[in-house]
């Protein structure tokens, strides 16, 4: 920091700073860290860009809502704060609001806000807009607001910086965005870029995207409060009754985090069931019962809210404990979501509850990587032969992707220059793109290392703070004294013989309801399939055994599906699941049909046999493989590709000795072995229902959705 000269004003501006600071926290003692005063110097005096690096709970937001009252003060324009986290600027604007800023929001629930609020930035009376990362790469907010308040902003702030970082644990291609919109801010604008987990290559990375001259302020990522635990248990009916046992020995109200959706629906509705207050959480979960379930957690109403990594609280709220039921896929990634506990307490538990079925999640997660260069030069290809904009239905007709990577990948290549976002879909730029092969390579090998250092902290004996301290490349990292290798921590093993049996009934519960598509995908025409809009000859909801990713069936189910696992008959606890679905479901079945299999064809066939024996109806043919150079899996990236491959692939096929009027008035069984995208079934019951069946009921081992 420059030394004040005679003139300089910064020991006025820090009284007026934590007069700011007061006002927004609300204590009359509060005063600045030396490195929120640096920061907040930075910015409101020398006009500088600074990044951040800080743990949670530190006090990162009060250094940009302080600099904002400086520098609107001052004549400056609004702040505008790009954060991907929906909660936390819902908790933020609150705050602001208590310090007598005019705070507003835009991002993807608030549609109907967006208009009102433009118009309260033309006339002046916004301080701070809070801005969701997609909004960047929609093409009305990046041609019209964005210039506007590149050129009128009087700071911007780009909070959860490490996803600039492709190198970082939650790399987000609209944060790419923000590369255009520091090269359009008027000199002299300050730019605070904030985050609490990034290591040493993240930080340089996205410093290095900040431009020259960043002031790059990295404290201690220690956190007193927190009490680091791992309980390492066999089975996940162990690991279930661990958490209907403890979890009320657990300090206030807390988060129990799990890796997908299902889960955390199946984990909230055992531990209600066991007496505990608990509800799920996910992206999915309605706009306003997230906005409800956020407000009683923070209020502690609730003892736990079960949730995917959706869930990311305010520095305001107060929790006791974060549970995670499954590995994170990194240690950077964990430290983030331990750091949700602690903020406004003294004591807080963090417990790990690793699982051998992560390591599949991770995999799942791993695929969806950037495109092979093939892949991504085809679709370039598609859009300089179009020559006019595309949607992103319709380049899918085109390239086998998936809707979610083939807009990810999209993104990239429109801040790169080779693609644009217009009105209509995306055009080509015509500009040459060179495919980095050499830095994916490295951020794949990345990846891999921080799995297995994740690996690495479940074993180890070492102090867990201290790992993840130097994790993070954290300077200070020091031995803890809290956590259960420090002995700070003791974590009780006892599980309750009535809670193992109640998990063991509620893991071997099976039955997954399996919902028929209802619409064609667009832009079918283009590979020669006259169909479009809602489908009329559709299936019966159907059911399977599990999701693979459940935690009961699951594993078996995974087992079962590996790449190098055996072809043959179904094993007999799975077997027996099919028989209590069916016993569950009770459908009125007359005839069965078999979807067929080019790798498990003893699997299907078993399967098919036993459940004519066990409902004493007859098979009387099978969904066929009439074109086998059409490989099993082909098109299953995206739905109008699957369409099309599963439609060249199979056709019915009645068996040798049934009558042409086989299914005329049938009340189908439709057996696969698995439902991946769920086209496969949906053609297959509009063929057999234009042969004259009456209903087509699926029935699947397993579901990936």
């Amino acid at each position: 920091m420059p030394a004040p000269t005679a003139t300089d004003t910064r020991p006025e501006v820090r009284q007026r700073a934590e007069a700011h600071l007061r006002a927004l926290v609300g204590r009359d003692d509060a005063v600045l860290y030396d490195d929120q005063w640096a920061a907040i110097s930075a910015l409101a005096v020398d006009k500088r860009r600074a990044l951040v690096v800080q743990r949670t709970g530190w006090g990162k937001s009060a250094v940009y809502f302080v600099a904002t009252l400086l520098l609107r003060a001052e004549g400056a324009g609004p702040t505008v704060i790009v954060s991907p986290l929906l909660a936390l600027m819902r908790n933020q604007i609150a705050a602001a609001q208590r310090a007598g800023i005019r705070a507003v929001t835009i991002n993807s629930t608030n549609i109907e806000e967006w208009e009102p609020v433009h118009e309260q930035i033309r006339a002046g009376e916004v301080d701070v807009l809070l801005v969701s990362p997609e909004r960047l790469n929609n093409p009305g907010f990046r041609d019209q607001v964005l210039p506007r308040l590149a050129a009128t902003c009087g700071l911007l702030v780009i909070d959860e910086a490490h996803c600039i970082s492709d190198w970082g644990h939650d790399f987000r291609p609209d944060y790419r965005r923000i590369r255009t919109l520091l090269g359009d801010l008027p000199d002299g604008v300050p730019v605070l870029a904030t985050t609490a987990t990034a290591n040493a290559r993240v930080t340089a990375d996205v410093a290095e995207q900040l431009g020259h001259d960043v002031l790059v302020l990295r404290g201690s990522l220690d956190r007193e409060s927190l009490r680091l635990g791992v309980m390492r248990l066999k089975t996940a009916e162990q690991r279930l009754a661990w958490l209907a046992d403890h979890l009320a020995e657990q300090p206030g109200s807390g988060i129990v985090y799990c890796l997908t959706v299902a889960a955390t629906q199946e984990v909230a509705d055992y531990l209600r069931s066991r007496g505990h207050d608990v509800h799920a959480y996910s992206g999915q979960t309605d706009t306003a019962e997230r906005l409800e379930l956020e407000s009683r957690l923070a209020a502690g109403d609730v003892k736990a809210l079960v949730a995917t990594s959706a869930l990311g609280m305010g520095f305001d709220a107060t929790l006791g404990f974060v549970v995670n039921l499954g590995a994170p896929q990194s240690p950077v990634a964990y430290y983030q979501q331990v750091g949700r506990a602690g903020r406004g307490t003294d004591d807080a538990t963090v417990v790990l509850l690793p699982a051998t079925e992560d390591r599949d999640i991770w995999a799942y997660f791993a695929s969806l990587a950037f495109p092979r260069e093939e892949l991504v030069r085809q679709t370039l290809d598609v859009l300089a032969a179009e020559g006019r904009p595309m949607s992103t239905a319709a380049i899918e007709t085109r390239v086998e992707l998936s809707r979610t990577r083939l807009e990810t990948m999209l993104k990239v290549l429109d801040v790169d220059g080779a693609v644009r976002r217009v009105g209509g879909g995306w055009v080509s730029t015509g500009e040459a793109w060179p495919y980095d092969a050499e830095r994916y390579a490295r951020v794949r090998e990345a990846r891999e290392r921080e799995q297995q250092a994740m690996l690495d902290y479940i074993a180890t004996d070492d102090c867990r703070m201290h790992y993840l301290r130097a994790q993070l490349d954290d300077p200070e990292a020091a031995r803890c004294g809290r956590c259960d290798n420090c002995g700070g921590l003791t974590l009780s093993t006892s599980l309750s013989e009535a809670a193992v049996d109640a998990a063991s009934e509620r893991l071997a519960r099976p039955g997954v309801p399996v919902a028929p598509r209802k619409m064609w995908p667009t832009g079918l025409a283009a590979l020669g399939l006259d169909v479009k809009g809602r489908i009329a000859e559709g299936a019966e909801e159907g059911r399977a055994v599990a999701r693979l990713t459940d935690l009961g069936h699951g594993a078996a189910l995974r087992a079962l599906f590996r790449a190098d696992a055996d072809d043959g008959p179904v094993p007999l606890p799975l077997l027996k699941a099919v028989i209590d679905v069916l016993d569950d479901w009770r459908p009125r079945v007359s005839a069965i049909v078999a979807v067929e299999s080019a790798t498990r064809p003893t699997l299907v066939g078993d399967l098919v046999a036993g459940l004519s024996r066990y409902l004493q109806v007859p098979v009387v043919g099978s969904y066929a493989i009439v074109d086998p150079a059409i490989g099993p899996g082909r098109g299953q990236a995206n739905s109008a590709q699957r369409v099309g491959a599963v439609s060249r692939r199979y056709a019915w096929r009645p068996a040798a000795d049934a009558p042409p009027d086989v299914l005329d008035g049938a009340e189908v069984l439709l057996v696969d072995d698995q439902c991946v995208t769920g086209w496969t079934l949906t053609l297959a019951a509009r063929d057999l229902r234009a042969t004259g069946a009456a209903a087509i009921h699926p029935l699947v081992l397993a579901t990936t959705g």
